[in-house]
C-alpha cells in the first residue's frame, strides 16, 4: 500500500491534466470516490475531469461537483479528446477494464499513466500503478486513506468528506456488512467533523424514491420464491415489467436486500432483465454471515464482488436462468 501511494503522490507533485473514471452503472461508491478525488486534486491545482461510462442514478444528482461530469455514452468524441489530452487516468472502484464497457476500451489505448484504486478481489493487472485493498469496505474509504497517507489531511473539506461518506455508506449497506471495522467507524466519525449532513445523504439516497421503484419492488416480491433447504430467496423482474412501470436507472437498487429480511434466509438473489436486450439478465447477490457471494458469482455467472455483495450476468430466457441458478446452487 505504502509504495503505491508514494508513487502516486510523487506524480502529483507537479501540475497534471487528470481524468478520473468509473465502472458502468456507477453506484454511490464509484461516484463518491471519484468526486472526492476530483475535489482533492483540484485543491492541488491539477486540471481534472470525471468520466463515467453511462448515466448514474438520479438519486446521486446532488453530489458536489457532479454537474461537471462527462458521460462517455452521451458524448464519446468529447470524452476521447479528454483522455487524449490527459497525463494520468485514474480508474476507481473497478479492477477490470471490461467493467467500463466502451470507456474501458478507450482507456486500454491510453498512452499516459493509468492508476487503479479499487477494493475488489483479483485485479486483472492493466494499470501502471495499482492500489488494491480487497479487505477495505469501499473505494471511498481508500480515498480517505490515500489523502491521509499523502500527508494532506488538511485538504479535506465538507465536499470531499460528503463524497467519501456517500461511498462508504452505500457500499457497506449503511455500515451493516461484515467487513465494517472500528477503522471504518473512526473514519466516519472524522468525516462528521467537517459538517457532513449524514441524515440528508441517507434521505437523498434511500428516501427519494419515485413510484416506479415501488411498483418494481411489488413485482419482485410477487415473484419471490423461497428455497428453504438452501436458505435462499430468489426474485426476478422481466423487461416487460420494466417497461410497464416506467423503469429509470436506479429503480432496482436495493430490492435484492428484501430477501435477507426474512427469518432463516442467508442468500438473496434477483435476476433483472436488461431494459434494452431481451434474454440478458443482470444478477445481484446478497448474503448474511459467511456465504461467499463473490465466489458463487465468479464460479457460475461470470461475475464477482465481495463476500456479502456481488453481481453477475446470464444470457438466456428466464426459465433457463432460474433452472441454471438452482442447479448451480446445488453444486456449490
Amino acid at each position: 500500500m505504502r509504495a503505491s501511494i508514494d508513487k502516486i503522490n510523487k506524480l502529483l507533485n507537479s501540475k497534471k491534466t487528470i481524468t478520473i473514471t468509473t465502472h458502468t452503472n456507477p453506484d454511490g461508491d464509484a461516484i463518491g470516490s471519484s468526486f472526492a478525488l476530483y475535489h482533492y486534486l483540484l485543491k492541488l491545482n491539477h486540471n481534472v475531469k470525471v468520466i463515467t461510462p453511462n448515466k448514474h442514478p438520479d438519486f446521486l444528482d446532488w453530489v458536489p461537483g457532479i454537474d461537471n461530469l462527462e458521460i462517455f455514452d452521451e458524448n464519446p468524441e468529447k470524452c476521447n479528446k479528454i483522455l487524449d489530452t490527459s497525463d494520468l487516468v485514474f480508474t476507481l472502484d473497478y479492477n477490470d477494464l471490461k467493467r467500463a464497457s466502451k470507456l474501458g476500451l478507450a482507456i486500454s489505448q491510453f498512452k499516459g499513466t493509468t492508476i487503479m484504486i479499487d477494493h475488489h478481489q483479483n485485479p486483472v493487472g492493466y494499470s501502471d500503478i495499482e492500489f488494491s485493498e480487497p479487505n477495505i469496505t469501499s473505494t471511498s474509504e481508500m480515498i480517505y486513506m490515500f489523502i491521509k497517507m499523502c500527508g494532506k489531511i488538511e485538504k479535506i473539506d465538507r465536499d470531499i468528506a460528503t463524497c467519501i461518506y456517500l461511498g462508504m455508506m452505500t457500499d457497506t449497506g449503511s455500515f451493516q456488512y461484515k467487513g465494517v471495522s472500528s477503522t471504518t467507524h473512526d473514519i466516519i466519525s472524522s468525516l462528521l467533523t467537517y459538517g457532513v449532513d449524514n441524515n440528508k445523504i441517507y434521505n437523498n439516497v434511500y428516501n427519494s424514491n419515485e413510484i416506479s421503484k415501488l411498483k418494481l419492488l411489488s413485482v419482485a416480491l410477487k415473484n419471490l420464491e423461497l428455497i428453504i433447504d438452501k436458505k435462499t430467496a430468489l426474485m426476478h423482474i422481466c423487461q416487460k415489467d420494466l417497461i410497464k412501470n416506467n423503469y429509470k436507472k436506479g429503480d432496482s437498487e436495493g430490492i435484492v436486500n428484501y430477501g435477507l429480511t426474512l427469518s432463516g434466509i442467508q442468500f438473496s438473489v434477483i435476476f433483472i432483465e436488461d431494459e434494452n436486450e431481451k434474454n440478458k439478465f443482470k444478477i445481484s447477490f446478497r448474503s448474511k454471515e459467511d456465504f461467499p457471494c463473490n465466489e458463487f458469482a465468479s464460479n457460475f455467472f461470470d461475475g464477482g464482488g465481495h463476500l456479502n455483495a456481488a453481481g453477475g450476468i446470464f444470457k438466456g430466457n428466464l426459465n433457463s436462468a432460474i433452472e441454471y441458478f438452482k442447479k448451480s446452487l446445488n453444486e456449490f
